[in-house]
């Protein structure tokens, strides 16, 4: 392998750079700014993913139909196996069956880093919240979640989410009992 080659700028001092180091700048640039043209958008999509949370974690599935705004033939894999629907479908019918599960919801939502072009939309966050599931004490039901947006017309289209319980740290061995399907200790 060569040595690094010099770049250099009449303002700046010389630095060696490596194509891995220049390749690993580039790729990062677009996720270290958002466009100033779509602040406005991510802001409002910021907003809805919050009111959908909210509702959808106090079983107000009335409210969570109207705010996710996905578009047509989106799935959203659950962790809802007690329902036994392995997906959920902005449907009234679906709805009507998940609401029981979820009550007394609490929810915050932090955001990590936000991606926007005028057509894609990213937003990586995690979902703060507590609440009554499926039956069981209130309890932490806290996500690390990725939301994808499309632009159809002048709307945004949820195309893609994808949400994980990763949010604690937990040993290498709870890791390795739960990719076992060990459920219990």
């Amino acid at each position: 392998m060569s040595a690094p080659k010099e770049l250099t700028s009449p303002s700046a001092p010389a630095s060696p750079t490596t194509r891995r180091a220049a390749l690993a700048a580039a790729l990062a640039m677009p996720l270290a700014a958002e466009p100033a043209a779509g602040s406005g958008a991510t802001a409002a999509l910021i907003a809805r993913a919050a009111e959908k949370n909210a509702a959808f974690m106090r079983g107000d599935m009335q409210r969570w139909g109207p705010a996710g705004a996905h578009c047509a033939g989106l799935h959203l894999d659950a962790a809802l196996w007690w329902t036994g629907q392995p997906r959920v479908r902005q449907e009234p019918a679906t709805a009507g069956r998940v609401e029981p599960h979820f009550r007394n919801g609490k929810t915050q939502l932090e955001v990590a880093q936000t991606y926007s072009s005028n057509e894609l939309a990213v937003l990586v966050m995690i979902e703060r919240q507590t609440g009554e599931v499926g039956g069981l004490p209130e309890q932490d039901w806290s996500l690390r979640v990725t939301e994808v947006y499309r632009r159809a017309g002048s709307e945004w289209e949820l195309v893609h989410r994808h949400a994980d319980a990763g949010v604690h740290r937990i040993t290498l061995e709870q890791l390795s009992a739960l990719a076992r399907g060990v459920t219990r200790g």
